[in-house]
């Protein structure tokens, strides 16, 4: 397969794992032509895979996270405004863009950009443009079989007057944070 190959199935499929197992497609075995078990280092396309995935992570059109379960996930430009925008319902610390560096001691070390440091300006635009449901809907499109957590307002948000053991009226705090649905 080639780099030209991979971006364009990227692009189709909007999500797509690194080489991990999980809900979407994983690149490594699109490359490798079948399912992969184990380690795909033990496997005969491993230097195939290899080269396509760094040339992927390389790519300016591709958002290298940890969006699916904490694994190396790749996401097509073309999703993020959606993602953007629905970022405030989404795990933040999965939206860092990850990053391998090449230190001067010939080490690799991972290095993450904290979202939302790493967006464009011009998606930020684009974002704006979203309703919360239309960008939800298009990030889940590229998941189309996992759950996406969101958060919703807690419940201790409709506050009520109550009665304390002594009788005092008392109201319950009001609780602005967010919640996992």
């Amino acid at each position: 397969m080639t780099v030209h190959l991979a971006l364009a199935f990227i692009r189709k499929q909007g999500v797509v794992l690194e080489s991990a197992r999980g809900p979407v497609p994983s690149l490594a075995e699109v490359v490798a032509g079948e399912p992969v078990r184990g380690s795909w280092w033990s496997h005969p396309k491993s230097h195939e895979i290899f080269a396509v995935t760094r040339a992927v992570r390389d790519s300016d059109d591709v958002l290298v996270c940890r969006l699916i379960n904490g694994k190396i996930t790749f996401v097509h430009r073309r999703l993020w405004p959606a993602l953007v925008r629905a970022a405030g319902r989404l795990r933040i610390v999965h939206l860092s863009r990850v990053s391998e560096v090449h230190t001067s001691s010939g080490r690799h070390v991972t290095q993450e950009v904290p979202f939302p440091d790493w967006v464009p300006s011009s998606v930020r635009a684009a974002a704006r443009t979203l309703s919360e449901e239309a960008a939800l809907a298009a990030v889940r499109s590229g998941v189309p079989r996992v759950r996406i957590p969101t958060f919703q307002a807690c419940a201790f948000s409709g506050a009520r007057s109550r009665r304390n053991r002594s009788g005092q009226s008392w109201r319950r705090p009001r609780c602005d944070r967010r919640h996992r649905q």
